[in-house]
């Protein structure tokens, strides 16, 4: 059991809430949370990467000299791939990284990224998260009173809040999303998680009702 305080956006102590990691993820598996960022980011390439054949570069096929006489090795069209603006013997095409996990070791994933980062103290509670309206000062001001203001930080909410999601969106290693959204890259990327008490126990209760299931 882990017991973490809970702050308010001046910074101030307000309270403290305790987690246990083993509730959410009973054991860590670095292979699996491996497996899950490797993906993500397999996932994120556009492969629209693309080369010229040697059937595709400019230049005649004829042969560049006769076969036998000139004492030179034996050759042939110039678009070959050894020569100097040939084309390329295996050349690249557009072509999709996609590919998925089951389901159940992505959100298995997402659990043991959370509980890792309750286990590392890398988490910071705030009682709520309220803007009145979109204000990245005010923003940038409640990560400071945190210690959060010189680090990437990952910002976990209930539910979306336009408002914090503005708010947030232009400050640079700052990233706001709900809890329903969290994954195992965005959890884990940043060097701080700020979670919300509702997110936070909107987590044990998903993570409780998973392990019933």
């Amino acid at each position: 059991m882990v017991t973490l305080p809970v702050y308010d956006q001046k910074g101030a102590e307000v309270g403290k809430i305790d987690v246990d990691p083993a509730a959410i993820a009973p054991k860590i598996s670095k292979q699996l949370l491996h497996d899950a960022i490797v993906m993500y980011l397999a996932n994120k390439r556009q492969g629209t990467k693309r080369t010229k054949g040697r059937g595709e570069v400019a230049g005649s096929t004829r042969k560049l000299y006769r076969q036998k006489g000139t004492g030179n090795a034996r050759v042939g069209s110039r678009r070959a791939p050894q020569r100097r603006g040939g084309g390329h013997a295996m050349q690249l095409r557009p072509r999709s990284f996609y590919y998925r996990m089951p389901k159940k070791a992505i959100r298995a994933a997402t659990r043991m990224a959370i509980a890792s980062k309750i286990q590392d103290g890398e988490v910071v509670v705030i009682d709520k998260l309220e803007m009145g309206a979109p204000k990245t000062k005010e923003f940038v001001a409640t990560l400071k009173a945190l210690g959060l203001s010189e680090t990437t930080t990952i910002v976990a909410t209930a539910e979306y809040d336009k408002n914090v999601y503005m708010s947030a969106r232009n400050i640079p290693g700052v990233g706001v999303t709900r809890v329903a959204d969290l994954n195992a890259l965005c959890i884990l990327q940043p060097r701080r998680m700020l979670v919300t008490k509702a997110a936070l126990e909107l987590i044990k209760s998903s993570a409780n009702s998973t392990s019933a299931a």
